[in-house]
């Protein structure tokens, strides 16, 4: 009988050409065969690979990578579609970070990329009561990529965040799908309020550098905030907000800003 994971390995063109791009980077660079057999090749489906990938870079000597992997191959196992999330935001940074030129930058290399999985292996834990360990993803997280997204964040798919460096996304935040960010952007609250106190972003929008969105507001669908802006108040869908405190300054200039990543904010 045909072992379930070879199969699905057959079957799944992302983690097929994940694996031949693997054997590609091992040609080039031998010196990296180790790191590339261990995170990629000895893996039978991505979702192995995204569990020993995160188990590698957040085991500390307060927990073992061993746990680590059995935590996070218990929450792959649990819930298929965090593993289609992952599909998604891979494809979310190959197609709209000029960076990336293969699907295995970001599983190796790209801290956005690799704390957004290990964010969704915590809020999994979080929705099934398993509260301290995912604090303690979260810790990890923020000690090792910089990023720190609280658990009970709901965060949708094909999210792509650019360099990533100091992202903070509070506990009431909603993110829905294919939403860009760049590095630096706060989803904060206002206050000390117990109940809905973050943002929620809608479908597609691009969030620029530095910007800090506050309170409990609504960022419309494809709308665009530019870098360094201070959002206090909602924004409509399909506009453009810039300054602080942010005012609308013009549409978003295309369907997907969120896709296109363009953050121009007058081209003439």
């Amino acid at each position: 009988m045909a072992n379930p994971k070879e199969a699905l390995t057959e079957i799944d063109p992302v983690w097929s050409r994940i694996r031949q791009e693997a054997l590609d980077a091992v040609a080039d660079e031998p010196l990296l065969g180790g790191m590339v057999h261990s995170s990629i090749l000895h893996h039978g489906t991505l979702e192995d690979a995204l569990s020993y990938r995160m188990a590698m870079k957040l085991a500390s000597r307060e927990m073992s990578e061993q746990i680590l992997r059995e935590i996070a191959d218990q929450v792959y196992a649990s819930e298929p579609g965090l593993v289609q999330a992952a599909r998604a935001d891979i494809m979310a940074v190959f197609e709209r970070d000029p960076a990336c030129h293969r699907l295995l930058q970001p599983i190796l290399y790209f801290k956005g990329y690799q704390a957004m999985q290990a964010f969704r292996v915590g809020h999994w834990l979080w929705q099934n009561g398993r509260k301290d360990v995912a604090y303690f993803i979260q810790m990890r997280v923020s000690e090792v990529y910089g990023i720190d997204i609280h658990p009970a964040a709901r965060i949708g798919q094909g999210i792509m965040i650019d360099h990533a460096h100091s992202i903070v996304i509070g506990e009431t935040a909603i993110v829905g799908d294919n939403v860009s960010m760049l590095h630096s952007v706060t989803l904060g609250g206002t206050g000390k309020e117990d109940q809905q106190r973050h943002p929620t972003i809608e479908d597609g929008v691009l969030i620029g550098a530095g910007a800090k969105v506050l309170g409990n507001i609504r960022i419309g669908k494809c709308s665009r905030i530019a870098a360094g802006s201070v959002v206090l108040k909602d924004v409509p869908a399909c506009k453009t907000v810039a300054g602080v405190p942010a005012k609308i300054v013009g549409e978003a200039g295309c369907d997907q800003p969120a896709i296109s990543m363009n953050q121009i904010l007058n081209e003439k």
